[in-house]
């Protein structure tokens, strides 16, 4: 037998409005963490630039730690 107890965690997507941005809401026990998301208007960088940004820095780092 486990000793370990399960929890259940509910995430909820309100629908967004041109005024409001994007939601993520979830709750955990008697905590509700509500996380907005917005995108710059100014951003040069494509997702696929950024991704690729990202991952070329993230191998960066790991080589440089080895």
């Amino acid at each position: 037998m486990s000793n370990e107890t399960s929890t259940t965690e509910t995430i909820t997507y309100p629908k967004a409005t041109l005024q409001t941005p994007p939601a993520l809401v979830k709750k955990i026990g008697k905590t509700t963490y509500r996380v907005r998301v917005h995108f710059s208007t100014t951003s040069t960088e494509t997702m696929e630039d950024k991704i690729k940004r990202l991952l070329r820095e993230e191998v960066r780092q790991a080589m440089e730690n080895e």
